[in-house]
């Protein structure tokens, strides 16, 4: 009788907390502890908008869709700048530019299932590039997610490998929290993307929602039963919805180094006699400023290489950048600092590194600081920290004190002479194949280039032939990809630098094959008055993978394009397109001049240049 009783019980409170699963799922609490205002005519759009604004956020990139239009109509009526795109994966890359040159929030905004499919890419590029953004992705209404409704998928399992924080909304109450720790988490540790899922039904408001998704009263118990479930999830929806929250920014979490860490590195640099600082992309990320960590360089004059948006940090003629031979600077250097820099193909996995020397890394992230290092290399010191602030707190620490002048001086030296090389093989305007040089092209367009520029890269062997060649004239004044080494960000990445800088020259080096990506934003361009310049390096083909391909297996199969006639394109944006073939060789400083009052203009511009093909980069990685 005990044992029957005992079950008994057992089996009632599993019966009683099935029900309190159910009903905390479904919303029934709700009805007892929030209010709901069934006549508002606010809708979370407008919430959205309001953390938008709080935030710094000025523009917001999106191509339009219905499960999100709330957002967009919102951010207009607060003035925030809503650019549309002519395709998903741009709208990204554009809010990955904003990101970086501004060092604050960048958004993107777009509709739900391929809308958000369509953004992948650019999502897992501003992860490797450290890009703090937030994606905005709408939704199915949450009570019909799994059964089928329009544009439905898992988005979340999608986005979650690629983004630092995930988070779907289920009631309008939590846009607000759940907006701000993830633009908090965007931006601290190691800046990334984040991503917010926002349903269709958090995002309008409640009358249209009660009208789409309730149900009327019918008889039968059945019927009642899902009238009551539908009811409550409404309430629950917009509980609390428009009650007054704090939209301002969380602090940031962000790693500093210790005072023994910040020593310890100030003496490995007064011990080395042959020093090489190597910098990455976050040596120029907030909180410091660029213009302080250079400040901090100059201060230590130790010899540096910069990469990724590092690149222009040093300004266009500094005397300790040193922009060729690495390799051999690396192999003879007795200390080496990577400020940023990660061992991966771009190091050869470290192995560009002597063994005898002694290596100092600096990097935000524990798993890229240490990358390969339990294979070709070991840091004697590795400190988990901010870049730049590293950086300012060691040149503190080192005033006064100078590195061997005759160890940059012969780094000058190997550069000078791999820099006059360069320049005797640009000399000549045509190549072998009669067609422009490319190298006589670029070093054209450097010596066009005006003090406000700013560079993007986007391709493959012309823009690897232009990253030797072209100078950014300062700091955060070069744009390309980072390591995921993605085709196509060239329009995006335009489009968020025009915005930021208005009165630069947005100059986009393109290859003819990643040109095809995103030649159809010129539209974008003219629309929104954003004059861009772009300059294509038109060889007919994807060389990069032709070069490696043909000698290895003979066959050019899936390298071959055409010299086409991508100016032409221009008219039917209402554009300027030009052409440069061999017989404007000797005219390229007019062209680009020329292309260049065309933009200040107001009229975006494309100069197709057909050039040929070079020896210049034999040799380089394109696996």
């Amino acid at each position: 009788c005990c044992w029957s009783l005992a079950a008994g019980a057992a089996i009632l409170l599993a019966l009683v907390a099935a029900l309190l699963h159910v009903a905390r799922k479904r919303g029934f609490f709700s009805l007892l502890v929030y209010s709901v205002d069934k006549d508002s005519t606010r809708c979370g759009g407008d919430l959205v908008a309001e953390v938008l604004k709080s935030h710094g956020v000025k523009f917001v990139f999106t191509l339009c869709g219905g499960h999100v239009s709330p957002i967009l109509v919102a951010c207009e009526r607060l003035g925030l700048r809503v650019v549309d795109t002519r395709h998903e994966v741009t709208t990204v890359f554009a809010a990955d530019a904003v990101a970086r040159i501004s060092g604050g929030l960048a958004a993107a905004c777009v509709t739900a299932g391929p809308g958000l499919t369509n953004t992948v890419t650019a999502v897992k590029n501003a992860q490797m590039a450290e890009s703090p953004l937030l994606l905005l992705g709408g939704a199915a209404a949450g009570i019909l997610q799994g059964r089928g409704a329009l544009q439905d998928i898992d988005q979340l399992a999608l986005l979650k490998p690629l983004c630092k924080f995930n988070a779907t909304v289920t009631a309008v109450r939590d846009i607000v929290p759940t907006l701000r720790r993830a633009i908090q988490a965007a931006h601290s540790g190691t800046p990334g993307p984040v991503f917010v899922e926002l349903p269709i039904d958090t995002l309008y408001p409640i009358g249209l929602v009660a009208r789409e998704i309730g149900v009327k009263e019918a008889p039968g118990l059945s019927a009642r039963i899902v009238k009551f479930i539908v009811d409550a999830y409404i309430h629950n929806l917009f509980g609390d919805a428009f009650r007054k929250r704090d939209v301002s920014p969380l602090p940031p979490v962000v790693p500093m180094p210790s005072n023994a860490q910040v020593d310890r590195l100030a003496d490995m640099i007064r011990q080395a006699k042959r020093p090489v600082v190597v910098l990455g992309s976050q040596a120029v990320l907030p909180p410091v400023p660029a213009d302080r960590t250079r400040a901090s360089l100059e201060a230590m004059g130790l010899p540096c290489f910069l990469g990724g948006m590092s690149r222009g940090l040093l300004g266009q003629d500094s005397e300790i950048q040193l922009r060729h031979c690495r390799r051999d600077a690396l192999r003879e250097a007795d200390f080496v600092l990577l400020a940023g820099t990660v061992c991966d193909f771009r190091l050869n996995y470290g192995r560009s590194l002597s063994r005898r020397s002694r290596i100092a890394a600096v990097n935000r992230s524990e798993a890229q600081l240490r990358r390969n290092s339990d294979l070709f290399w070991t840091p004697a010191l590795a400190v988990v920290a901010d870049v730049g602030t590293t950086l300012e707190r060691v040149a503190q620490r080192l005033a006064g004190h100078r590195p061997p002048e005759d160890w940059l001086a012969s780094l000058r030296t190997l550069d000078s002479d791999k820099s006059r090389s360069n320049s005797a093989k640009a000399a000549e305007p045509l190549a072998a194949s009669g067609k422009l040089n490319p190298l006589h092209v670029l070093t054209k367009l450097e010596a066009a280039m005006s003090d406000r520029t700013v560079l993007v890269a986007d391709g493959g062997d012309f823009v690897g032939s232009a990253a030797y060649l072209l100078r950014p004239r300062g700091p955060l004044r070069w744009l390309d990809p980072g390591a995921f080494g993605t085709l196509g960000v060239g329009a995006g990445f335009a489009l968020g630098a025009k915005l930021c800088l208005p009165d630069h020259d947005i100059v986009v080096v393109w290859g003819d094959g990643s040109l095809g990506y995103s030649l159809v934003e010129f539209d974008t361009f003219k629309r929104h008055e954003l004059p861009v310049l772009g300059i294509v390096g038109n060889d007919a083909c994807w060389t990069q993978i032709a070069r490696e391909q043909i000698p290895l297996f003979g066959s050019s199969v899936g390298c071959e394009l055409s010299y086409s006639r991508y100016d032409q394109a221009m008219s039917a944006f209402d554009c300027r397109g030009i052409l440069v073939d061999e017989p404007d060789a000797g005219r390229l400083s007019e062209v680009f001049a020329e292309a260049l009052q065309a933009t200040r203009g107001g009229t975006p511009c494309l100069v197709n240049c057909l050039i040929g093909k070079t020896d210049f980069r034999e040799g380089s990685v394109s696996v």
